[in-house]
């Protein structure tokens, strides 16, 4: 994990000085200590900012994290300049935090279990949402619905990226969909984890979507600022109004717990989660399952050489051997006859109704075997 610790925040880079102050109390704190107890004052227990680098060597396992689309960065969609043009902003983030955007993705292990992990750094442009943050977000989604994951993503943004202008804000509702999708069809766990501060359009999307809701302590969250709000309702606002204790006690927050625990915390959720007794299994809707590995096409192409999808096969049976649900095909197509179809009649049907990856399916007629082709690679299947 040492290597995920190089790229370091560089307010408490070393070469920087080896001293912080804590925001809350004062307190001058050593930063190698301040590391080894997660970026909590020692003093008053205030938690302080952690990048991104951070978070995954304190929640993931040694060794476990394979990150996915490091690679992608934001482009300049509506030609933005303020005082400084966007580009440039998007440059000197990116070697100021030695990423690319402001969220890192990819999998890894929580005391054994498996999950899709995501966590942004405020460091890139006050964490803002961009169209490279949603795009990698959902993709995230995408991968850990398809492959059963559970979904875990640490919070930290000011909200929707501005200098995208309405670019950023699709990204709320595109993020949303690919989460029903997840939580409601696919029947998979969803945790969110608002560390301070949690605004804006993050706030409004997928930082209150999930199934799980946890907060670090005194964490900002919220939507719009304390004092819009204040000019708006014209009222006088709680002093605690925002903060992560607020939230929990009025049920937006499911628990609030300490950044030295949370591991523990997500590790003991991750094994209710596996163990539940009555968890109801879920479904991939057409549209989401990519095409089918070769693995399983030479599987396919077994079961018909022994006599399992033959002549008169029902066609229910044949999209139950393929994993496809019911509610993804067109329904005439069960009213047509179902039962007396020759199996490759079966199988072309099912590529017209059922396919969305660009791949056919079809029997040789001289050799009767299944063959397959995405377009791009062709993949002969032989018993």
């Amino acid at each position: 994990m040492s290597k995920q610790m190089d790229n370091t925040n560089p307010s408490l880079d070393a070469s920087k000085g080896l001293w912080t102050r804590c925001d809350q109390c004062g307190e001058i704190l050593y930063i190698k200590h301040l590391r080894e107890s997660f970026f909590v004052c020692l003093n008053c227990h205030k938690h302080l900012p952690a990048i991104s680098e951070d978070r995954l060597a304190f929640l993931l396992d040694d060794g476990t994290w394979q990150p996915m689309d490091a690679g992608l960065s934001a482009c300049d969609p509506i030609e933005f300049t303020d005082y400084v043009a966007y580009k440039d902003r998007v440059n000197d983030a990116q070697e100021c935090t030695g990423l690319q955007d402001a969220i890192q993705t990819g999998t890894g292990l929580i005391e054994g279990f498996p999950v899709a992990f995501g966590v942004m750094e405020f460091a890139f442009m006050g964490g803002s949402m961009g169209s490279v943050v949603g795009e990698k977000i959902t993709r995230l989604i995408e991968y850990a619905t398809q492959r059963g994951l559970p979904l875990v993503l640490v919070c930290a943004s000011g909200g929707a990226r501005m200098q995208e202008g309405i670019f950023s804000l699709m990204q709320m509702a595109k993020i949303s969909a690919a989460l029903q999708v997840h939580q409601d069809t696919a029947k998979l766990l969803y945790i969110t984890i608002l560390t301070s501060p949690t605004t804006g359009g993050v706030t409004a999307s997928f930082g209150m979507l999930g199934d799980l809701i946890i907060a670090e302590p005194k964490a900002l969250i919220g939507f719009a600022g304390r004092r819009v709000i204040e000019q708006t309702l014209q009222e006088q606002l709680p002093d605690n109004f925002q903060t992560a204790e607020y939230l929990l006690k009025h049920g937006l927050v499911d628990l609030v717990v300490p950044r030295p625990l949370l591991k523990q915390a997500l590790a003991e959720m991750l094994t209710f989660y596996q163990e539940a007794p009555l968890r109801k299994p879920g479904k991939i809707p057409h549209g989401v399952a990519g095409p089918l590995s070769q693995a399983q096409a030479v599987n396919l192409t077994s079961q018909w050489s022994k006599g399992e999808l033959t002549k008169g096969s029902r066609l229910q049976s044949v999209l139950n051997f393929l994993s496809f649900p019911d509610q993804s095909l067109d329904r005439q197509l069960f009213d047509m006859s179902p039962g007396t179809y020759y199996a490759d009649r079966l199988f072309t049907r099912l590529v017209k109704c059922a396919s969305n990856t660009g791949s056919a399916w079809w029997t040789s007629e001289d050799t009767n075997k299944v063959q397959m082709t995405n377009f791009q690679d062709q993949i002969t299947t032989t018993t």
